[in-house]
């Protein structure tokens, strides 16, 4: 490898990583920020918030990658031009095509990479993701009784505490319901004061209550039964253990979401497209069978091999009902409506059902296309960002930031808005998916070829004389001379 592409690329790395580490924790605290809720309040251990931040991390990199790559290629070219040692390179016989070369074998290594971890790495991050965070979103709010609040956290149980001492253990005027039952409000416990405690592995909640009442219902004898025996129990001290197993995070078995479409590789995918399809034509075809044999009469009129109806079907329709009296004519014509609306209802069923269907089809189709847009979008992007970067001639993070950001949020747009089309079935799976790479494939060739041509394109001092040859008052001379010529005459 020569010096000048150890330079080149050196100088390539540093704001690569620098973007991509920037991206994946902005687009790490927009995570956050959605799932707050979902989040707070519950107790969760350190450790269980890094591990959904880990895996949250790696779903974002298909996002970040293809900016990283657009922005520092950008920046690079950028300061290399401002600091006119792109220049000196063409001067010594170096085209800006050579400079760029090793930047290509990199981003293809880079493309190539994104591919693997696409096909993967992504499908087993995306499921222990998903299955963390649906467990985190289903985890109870953590134990908290407030004061005049009735706190149902706990199963079968109700509680109330009055006030609560600044020890936070001590409470006054405590009242339970225990609906262990299922018989509502039969067995209540109240008490002056208290304390509660929590076990070490908090898996008990104890509550000591004093100098209260214990009454119990007794349910035996039916609940429409006026009278009811009632026990009263009075006592000075008396100890209940609440079980807090409930509050435990328990992780729910991956196996239940791997066949989702965001947890597969190329291969699976293209398995579940097949069965899916293979699938879809039976039920279209049982539907035609189906629909066919629930009109006999007309199934065995219809000519098979002439494909439409005799002749004289429509006169042996007529005198079908001619043996019949009024009350059978009445009888048969509301059972043909009833089978008509049953048949209607199922077929809408079945629609609903194929419908459904197909959906699920784009959506694997869509994910499929994905795999392979992420690597296609990293190329591009940065025979986007290193031509316009060498034309631009500015770097810093000024002029190069604002560029990179309008050229991404159009390649975002075109991806969302083309996902969007795939999945609602207004466009096919590969043209929403490839919209945006198809788009913006035409500027990369266009910037590439004006900057290793050493087009002024966006030079700010070749546009300044082009609109200074431009003078405006030439053009609106003629225009006045019109006007003036035309009071003349009136």
């Amino acid at each position: 490898m020569k010096k000048i592409d150890r330079y080149i690329i050196k100088s390539y790395i540093g704001p690569f990583l620098m973007t991509f580490f920037i991206a994946v924790f902005i687009l790490l605290m927009q995570f956050l920020w959605k799932y707050i809720d979902d989040l707070v309040g519950k107790g969760l251990e350190w450790h269980i918030i890094l591990q959904l931040m880990f895996y949250a991390s790696f779903t974002f990199i298909p996002l970040a990658l293809p900016l990283a790559i657009l922005m520092s290629s950008l920046m690079l070219f950028g300061n290399l031009g401002e600091k006119y040692e792109l220049v000196a390179m063409k001067s010594a016989g170096i085209s800006l095509s050579k400079m760029m070369r090793p930047l290509i074998y990199l981003t293809v290594i880079i493309s190539i990479s994104a591919f693997i971890f696409s096909n993967y790495l992504l499908p087993v991050a995306n499921l222990k993701m998903q299955s963390l965070l649906y467990d985190v979103r289903e985890q109870k709010p953590a134990l908290s009784i407030d004061e005049g609040v009735f706190y149902t956290g706990i199963d079968n149980y109700v509680i109330r505490v009055a006030k609560k001492e600044r020890d936070n253990q001590t409470v006054r005027d405590v009242l339970i319901y225990d609906h262990s039952k299922g018989m509502g409000n039969t067995a209540v416990t109240r008490a002056e004061w208290g304390t509660m405690l929590m076990t070490e592995d908090k898996s008990k909640l104890i509550f000591t209550l004093y100098n209260g009442f214990a009454y119990d219902e007794d349910m035996k004898r039916g609940l429409f039964e006026m009278n009811r025996p009632i026990t009263r129990v009075k006592f000075r001290e008396q100890r209940k253990i609440f079980d807090l197993s409930s509050f435990s995070m328990e992780r729910t078995n991956e196996e239940f979401f791997k066949d989702n479409y965001q947890m597969l590789n190329v291969k699976q995918l293209n398995y579940f497209i097949d069965s899916l399809y293979s699938d879809h034509n039976e039920k279209q075809v049982s539907a035609t069978v189906r629909l066919s044999e629930s009109f006999y009469y007309f199934t065995h009129a219809y000519d098979s091999t002439l494909k439409k109806l005799p002749q004289d079907y429509t006169e042996f329709s007529d005198n079908i009902y001619s043996g019949f009296s009024y009350n059978e004519k009445t009888m048969i014509y509301d059972n043909a409506i009833q089978a008509a609306r049953s048949q209607k209802d199922i077929n809408e069923f079945r629609h609903v059902d194929v419908e459904y269907q197909k959906k699920s089809i784009i959506r694997y189709e869509v994910e499929w296309h994905r795999k392979f847009t992420l690597s296609v979008a990293c190329i591009i992007l940065f025979f986007i960002g290193a031509p316009l970067g060498a034309i631009i001639r500015k770097g810093g993070m000024g002029i190069p930031m604002v560029a990179t950001v309008l050229i991404f949020v159009i390649f975002w747009v075109l991806s969302i808005t083309g996902e969007k089309f795939a999945r609602e079935a207004v466009l096919e799976p590969y043209a929403g998916m490839w919209i945006a790479s198809v788009v913006l494939l035409p500027l990369g060739i266009y910037l590439t070829r004006k900057s290793t041509a050493d087009s002024p394109l966006l030079d700010a001092e070749s546009w300044g004389k082009f609109f200074s040859k431009i003078n405006i008052l030439d053009y609106l001379k003629p225009l006045f001379k019109k006007d003036e010529d035309t009071t003349n005459m009136q």
